[in-house]
């Protein structure tokens, strides 16, 4: 029988010394030592089921708020009306993290994005066509995320033992972004055959899976009793001033802001289609892949993480796969042909895989337990809001500059700034498990 059902789980235990090193090919697949260990394997077996399910949501309330209005406009709105409730409640969900037991936590929370996705199906199945609903809905589920983030991020250090936190996060990280992929695709596929409003009921099971894995899961609660105000404004900013005492994690976070801010050209890629990547496949086409290149690389990148997993120089390997991706991204930006700009763009993916692979481990490793949902909420900050910036800032310097020498710049800046933030603060450099 698994004991770990009906305990306390606390940090996995190091594996037994003298496991033979993997031989041949499998040196380079993807290592799944993580899945051997019941415990995790639910949390990503429940990631499975969401990945793809959640995306037919994320396909749907666009196309739903489109076919309403006619107005791209209120597509746009609608994203950012999820972005200020997705910031606040997963700032807020990091503190609760570190607060109470993390799997009643995100028992909840999956339970509340469940009820809205089934929420999301009434209003479509009854033809009620409010915009203002879809907004208030897409505001709700924004929150139960940003709250479920940090604690199913932070849990993973429970699960598994330290030299297998890259191998977890490369298997997690696999996942959605084939969800980015398999999901569009899927709901492409299903809305002329079963309609618009059966993806949010699909969506809806699917997060019911997501409940009763989530339930199998042991005992979170905090290893050290929670300070008074810890899940309030208090414990937030307790969270702040740890990463400002802690210069590896800063670091961490300022890596992943220079890449994307500075390097994530999405917003010019309708522009590039029509004006430099359109012949002789069709602006739709080229549309298309540019899209699609930077998580189908990703997906490459994990499929093959056995290549890095192991590495045991974690800050090192963050440096690395932010200037491969600025560097990437420059080649991008003076590309003349289609397939050698997506040949750029998966090769930027890939570094963005190694690069979220090796983040995610320094922010379980190197900052308590106490801290590791704070710590967890912030990244989910991060991530969610440093392409939004980039979207804003890559738009105007294209208007101004052109959208090539727009992501070639962006790409050099990006080189150049880690590089000298490597430089000037060598608490990156020396970080190693």
């Amino acid at each position: 029988m698994d004991t770990s059902e009906n305990s306390t789980a606390s940090p996995a235990k190091e594996p037994r010394p003298g496991t033979p090193p993997r031989r041949g090919w499998r040196r380079w697949a993807m290592d799944t030592r993580p899945l051997r260990r019941p415990a995790y394997r639910r949390l990503w077996s429940s990631t499975v089921v969401t990945a793809v399910g959640s995306q037919l949501t994320a396909v749907a309330v666009p196309k739903q708020i489109y076919d309403i209005t006619g107005s791209s406009a209120w597509v746009g709105a609608a994203s950012l009306a999820g972005l200020l409730p997705l910031i606040v409640f997963a700032l807020w969900g990091g503190a609760i993290a570190d607060s109470m037991d993390r799997r009643k936590l995100l028992l909840v929370t999956n339970g509340g994005i469940a009820v809205t996705s089934l929420l999301f199906w009434i209003q479509a199945a009854t033809g009620l066509e409010s915009v203002a609903v879809l907004m208030v809905l897409l505001a709700l589920q924004q929150a139960f995320w940003g709250l479920n983030a940090p604690a199913r991020s932070a849990s993973i250090a429970r699960l598994v033992p330290a030299d297998e936190l890259p191998a977890a996060n490369a298997l997690g990280s696999t996942v959605m972004q084939t969800g980015q992929i398999a999901g569009p695709l899927l709901a492409g596929a299903l809305i002329p055959v079963v309609g618009l409003p059966e993806l949010y009921l699909i969506d809806a099971l699917a997060l019911c899976v997501t409940v009763w894995a989530v339930y199998r899961l042991p005992a979170l609660p905090p290893l050290t009793a929670a300070k008074a105000g810890s899940a309030g404004l208090r414990g937030i900013l307790e969270g702040f001033r740890y990463i400002s005492g802690h210069a590896v994690l800063l670091l961490s976070f300022l890596a992943d802001i220079v890449a994307m801010v500075l390097g994530m050209p999405r917003a010019l890629f309708p522009q590039l289609a029509a004006e430099t990547f359109a012949a002789p496949y069709g602006e739709g086409y080229a549309l298309g892949l540019l899209f699609a290149a930077i998580p189908l690389g990703a997906v490459a990148g994990g499929l093959f993480s056995g290549t890095f997993s192991r590495a045991r120089r974690h800050g090192w390997m963050v440096i690395g796969a932010v200037v491969v991706w600025g560097a990437a991204i420059t080649g991008f930006g003076f590309s003349g042909s289609l397939w050698l700009a997506v040949a750029f763009l998966a090769l930027a993916g890939v570094a963005d895989m190694v690069s979220m692979v090796f983040r995610g481990a320094i922010l379980l490793s190197a900052a308590t337990d106490e801290m590791r949902g704070r710590m967890q909420g912030v990244f989910t900050v991060v991530v969610a809001g440093g392409p939004r910036l980039a979207d804003v800032l890559h738009g105007t310097a294209g208007s101004a500059l052109g959208p090539r020498t727009a992501v070639a710049g962006g790409g050099i800046l990006v080189v150049v700034v880690m590089l000298g933030l490597a430089a000037a603060v060598p608490a990156l450099r020396r970080y190693r498990v």
